[in-house]
């Protein structure tokens, strides 16, 4: 599922699909809140999210002082880990050297880290030791948690998952749903600009159901660059694959923005609204987007 680069070419269609896309993407544009507005009215709910992020190295350490950064001038109780927690191979005998270590000081402040499993997590024992992991707080393969008035949905997006069972799981589950919010995220792509792009495999299993049930945004890494879509029948993707390295990226007729730099992308949950910011490593907010509540 190598990407077909900016896929829609002069001259005929790049991938399959891409009619089915024209008719349901719909472009929307919202005004974003000015500053005042925002002081006056807090939001409900904060939370931030990385993938790609268990190598150790100096960026993730950069990213994770950033991630500090934003925490004390905006304290929030949550980060949601889009996969490849741990890299080469989800040895869970580095945890303490490319998560406990590097996420200290948020660790410290009581922050809850909620994981799902990447294709480099399941090379060891299929990812088992880690969903054991009691810092990752996963309540399986696939689990679903709330906060406030939002539902996360946490998803094993590997090829190899029992697929049958999780969406039976998820349509339950969504079908269920009370929360006004509803998050799901994975590790795959489904809509992204990179390295992969399109996901022929994930986006006709999963996508309708988020138009069906109502799910607002969908969160993954896999894709190490930053990217926000146009809601697509109701739906954002946030690609947040950027928490320790970087591929280049392009842009596709659903980007909203994408840029291939070192960052976490960070939410602030409102009643009608949910304003989502890129940060990168130096605290600079590189990109600021709304997703309106449908």
């Amino acid at each position: 599922m190598k990407r077909r680069h900016f896929f829609f070419f002069s001259g005929g269609l790049a991938i399959a699909g891409l009619g089915y896309l024209s008719q349901n993407i719909k472009t929307q544009t919202h005004p974003l809140p000015t500053n005042a507005d925002r002081l006056l009215e807090p939001p409900n709910f904060r939370f931030v999210s990385i993938a790609d992020s268990g190598t150790g190295s100096k960026s993730q350490y950069d990213v994770a002082g950033a991630m500090k950064g934003y925490y004390d001038q905006n304290p929030y109780p949550l980060v949601v880990m889009a996969g490849d927690n741990i890299y080469n191979n989800g040895e869970i005998e580095k945890v303490e050297a490319v998560f406990e270590r590097p996420y200290q000081p948020l660790l410290d402040r009581g922050v809850r880290f909620q994981a799902c499993l990447g294709n480099h997590d399941i090379r060891t024992d299929n990812g088992n030791p880690q969903v054991a992991y009691p810092g990752f707080n996963m309540k399986g393969r696939y689990y679903s948690f709330h906060e406030e008035n939002i539902q996360f949905f946490a998803l094993d997006t590997n090829y190899e998952t029992d697929w049958k069972s999780q969406l039976t799981w998820l349509e339950n589950e969504l079908s269920r749903s009370q929360a006004a919010w509803k998050i799901v995220f994975g590790h795959h792509q489904i809509y992204a600009s990179g390295h992969y792009g399109y996901n022929e495999f994930l986006a006709p299993k999963l996508t309708p159901l988020f138009a069906q049930y109502g799910v607002q945004l969908y969160i993954n890494g896999h894709e190490h660059h930053y990217e926000r879509t146009h809601p697509l029948r109701g739906t954002t993707y946030i690609t947040c694959g950027c928490a320790a390295g970087l591929r280049p990226v392009g842009r596709s007729q659903w980007t909203a923005y994408s840029a291939s730099r070192l960052g976490f992308a960070a939410y602030e949950v409102y009643g009608d609204r949910m304003i989502v910011q890129a940060i990168a490593t130096d605290g600079t907010v590189f990109d600021r987007g709304i997703v309106k509540f449908n």
